[in-house]
């Protein structure tokens, strides 16, 4: 939701002022540092917590241990990596290939949050507990394929633009929230925050990694060819976590 938000008032920034964007943008970050210090009280560790801590370490469950769940991790990494062109190298591509303009530009990303806010919350409810978790995983990864796909079979339009990102944003709704609940199901109370740090770690991966080959790709091959490399991500990830829910099932 915040990267909407912020990518509608950045196309809105950026349509008066490109200055204006790192004068904004540094100034909320300083702002949200001040907040963080003044309202987030000062935690002190007891020495009773250390004692259980110390006492319950040989009994933790290591995530690297986890085959199922390091499978899952590495299918996030490509993930994360294809969703995160929606903020890096699908902007760009719409300006300069379809020249669409800055604000139009800020609405699409602004779509994605107003989408998201719509129907998340009542779509996850109504589907949660119906399926295995990694089949809404799967289907939302193939749309978020099926939507940078789109832009290389349809014709060059802003219905075609706003059409793409509602489909990716579809996709986001289904996968990311069962994704969250997936790695969830596979911890316990001593060892929820190691999984939880690996699973940070694969999405930090993927928004470093997808803005890179991304504009690699761009540059030697085009963005007709970096929506079908993403398109095939998504397809093979897709796949991995059709396997991935098999595996789960024998075990």
């Amino acid at each position: 939701m915040g990267w909407a938000v912020g990518g509608a008032i950045g196309g809105f920034l950026a349509s008066i002022n490109y200055h204006l964007l790192f004068w904004v943008d540094g100034c909320t970050n300083i702002v949200a540092a001040m907040l963080l210090l003044k309202l987030l009280p000062f935690v002190k560790s007891g020495s009773k917590r250390k004692e259980s801590k110390h006492v319950e370490v040989n009994k933790v469950k290591l995530p690297y241990y986890d085959a199922a769940y390091m499978f899952f991790i590495g299918l996030t990494v490509l993930f994360a990596s294809c969703f995160f062109q929606l903020f890096s190298m699908q902007p760009l591509f719409y300006k300069t290939q379809w020249n669409l303009n800055e604000r139009f530009i800020g609405v699409l990303m602004m779509l994605n949050g107003l989408i998201i806010v719509s129907i998340e919350m009542i779509l996850v409810y109504s589907l949660e507990g119906t399926r295995p978790l990694t089949v809404f995983i799967r289907t939302g990864v193939f749309l978020v394929g099926v939507g940078f796909m789109l832009l290389n079979i349809l014709p060059h339009s802003a219905w075609v633009a706003i059409l793409s990102v509602g489909i990716i944003t579809i996709g986001e709704i289904l996968s990311m929230p069962f994704m969250n609940s997936f790695w969830i199901s596979r911890t316990a109370d001593n060892n929820r925050g190691q999984y939880a740090a690996l699973y940070t770690i694969a999405w930090s991966i993927g928004q470093i990694a997808g803005p890179f080959y991304g504009s690699q790709v761009i540059e030697h091959k085009g963005y007709y060819t970096l929506w079908w490399i993403v398109s095939g991500i998504c397809l093979i990830t897709s796949f991995g976590f059709y396997r991935l829910g098999r595996f789960v099932k024998s075990r």
